[in-house]
């Protein structure tokens, strides 16, 4: 699970009205707590418990301390619609449909996501600024995942 993941599973848990979840994934597994106040006075503070299969590859700390850009009024995230594979380009040898720092209108086309054979254009919601291109080309993406972080311009 990537760290952008981990941050919404914590949304999830702090804005619903459960106390812990589990999810394992892939030899990776995660869990998250709420704080809990008992009659003792203890706080359990929420807690985030990573478990990987030593092969695979670890955070990386300096991804976990990089800057992030968080969601504003001015920014806002454009999402994975199903599953599938993130494409940036209609071919390997041919240009990105867009790079950091493009401005793109509403409706113009800003990857390929191919699921079951099918090429799937996701085209922009609305008119912005490309901040971030979070999956890298060629890789796999859930559904809800974080594609691109833009800007309101």
């Amino acid at each position: 699970m990537k760290p952008d993941e981990i941050r919404e599973l914590i949304k999830l848990v702090e804005e619903s009205n459960i106390d812990e979840l589990e999810v394992s994934r892939w030899w990776k597994k995660v869990r998250i707590r709420k704080k809990v106040t008992n009659t003792n006075s203890q706080d359990i503070s929420g807690v985030v418990q990573k478990k990987i299969n030593p092969k695979e590859n670890e955070f990386s700390e300096a991804l976990l301390k990089e800057k992030s850009i968080q969601e504003d009024d001015k920014t806002f995230e454009v999402k994975s619609p199903m599953v599938g594979t993130f494409y940036r380009a209609p071919a390997p040898d041919a240009e990105p449909y867009v790079r950091e720092g493009d401005f793109v209108k509403k409706g113009q086309v800003l990857c390929i996501i191919e699921a079951m054979k099918l090429m799937n254009e996701i085209e922009a919601e609305r008119d912005g600024k490309i901040l971030k291109i979070i999956p890298q080309n060629a890789q796999p993406v859930e559904y809800n995942q974080t594609l691109f972080i833009m800007s309101i311009e």
